[in-house]
């Protein structure tokens, strides 16, 4: 068993450069092919992959559960054991490599593309079929609407060459031709059936899709989709109460999932409480959206803004009256604002920077006694 990164032979670079610009097409003919063999907790499954795409990706383009979170180098949950053949990393420098063990045969299935047949082992059950969730697939997409939001926050429209079926509260993973890598975006928006994907990115230092978006994309830049992905999704026949705490650019699938929410009625027989954290005032966006939500729930919705670098101001909030603001970091604010309100009929809903991530794990199973099959979030990093 070997693992090749790009950089180390020209062989291999020059062919699989040459797909980087084709990693999220599906594989089209058995002469694209090689043959990947997967021993799991579940029992022996195998998946044809391209040689110029990621074994995560084909697998679950072909409804295989191969577990994952990110998706896109972060996290190490999609990590998987070579037992042989011949693989290339894509992206050495990922973080996701600090939790897995490459001497030992370790590999990230998000970041790996095999150069022959190959076997793995994969710490988990992988079967077939997603119980709740479509197939995710590839797409192409273009820009069709580039909007500033804040100094460093920009909302994107990505339209499909085809309809996409995605639940609240899921992301894709998108890529555009001269950058290295995917990246992970939740969808702002929700209708069940769609061509029109709207996201949105926080600008972070370094960040080659921020300055791309931020510096360099028009309308109409053709852009590389694979989705929909992700578990932490709403579904209002669960019939559950909401609370969502989200920082910066996390409140996405927030959005999405008020989206749903508030179309189909559920703010009628259910409540909702919306924790939004951000720095100042001038970092907060889709206060209107939020205003709209709230106006619509009559009395059953609550949003939060937390400040937690100023105080709030007083504009804002007589331009907005229905929305309460606080000072504070947001999983403070979520645990004193729901201090005695948590109940078993409530599902959380987290999304943001892994600290602010693990400050509201700690508030809600800590202070809120709430139990872990209770909570949902995906990690993006």
């Amino acid at each position: 068993m070997t693992t090749i990164s790009l950089t180390e032979t020209e062989a291999s670079t020059s062919e699989l450069n040459g797909g980087d610009r084709l990693l999220d097409r599906a594989v089209t003919s058995s002469e694209d092919a090689v043959r990947v063999q997967v021993q799991s907790k579940a029992g022996p499954v195998a998946f044809a992959c391209g040689r110029d795409e990621t074994l995560l990706l084909a697998g679950l383009r072909q409804n295989l559960t191969l577990p994952y979170e990110c998706a896109s180098g972060t996290c190490g949950s999609c990590r998987a054991r070579l037992d042989s053949g011949e693989v290339a990393n894509c992206w050495p420098d990922a973080p996701g490599h600090a939790k897995i063990k490459p001497a030992k045969g370790d590999i990230l299935m998000c970041q790996t593309r095999p150069l022959g047949d190959c076997s793995l082992r994969v710490p988990a059950s992988v079967v077939e079929g997603f119980p709740r969730h479509e197939c995710p697939t590839h797409h192409n997409g273009r820009i069709e609407r580039l909007d500033r939001l804040t100094s460093d926050v920009l909302h994107f429209d990505v339209v499909l060459a085809e309809p996409m079926v995605f639940d609240a509260g899921q992301f894709v993973l998108l890529r555009v031709p001269g950058l290295d890598g995917m990246r992970a975006y939740s969808m702002v928006n929700y209708e069940r059936r769609t061509r029109r994907l709207s996201l949105v990115v926080k600008r972070k230092p370094g960040g080659g899709f921020g300055d791309w978006l931020f510096e360099r994309a028009v309308a109409a830049d053709t852009i590389d989709v694979f989705g929909p992905l992700g578990r932490a999704t709403f579904h209002p026949d669960e019939g559950h109460d909401l609370l969502m705490v989200a920082g910066g650019s996390g409140i996405a699938g927030m959005m999405s999932i008020l989206e749903r929410a508030t179309n189909e009625g559920h703010f009628d027989v259910h409540e909702g409480h919306v924790f939004f954290g951000v720095r100042t005032i001038d970092d907060c966006f889709y206060l209107e959206k939020f205003s709209r939500y709230v106006d619509r729930a009559r009395g059953k919705l609550e949003v939060t803004i937390a400040l937690s670098d100023a105080p709030p101001q007083g504009a804002a909030e007589a331009a907005h009256p229905g929305i309460r603001f606080a000072t504070g970091m947001v999983h403070d604010v979520c645990g004193r604002t729901m201090d005695g309100r948590f109940t078993d009929r409530m599902m959380s809903y987290l999304a943001g920077p892994p600290p602010m991530v693990d400050g509201a794990l700690r508030t809600l199973i800590g202070s809120g006694k709430v139990t872990p099959d209770r909570i949902r979030y995906d990690k993006f990093g």
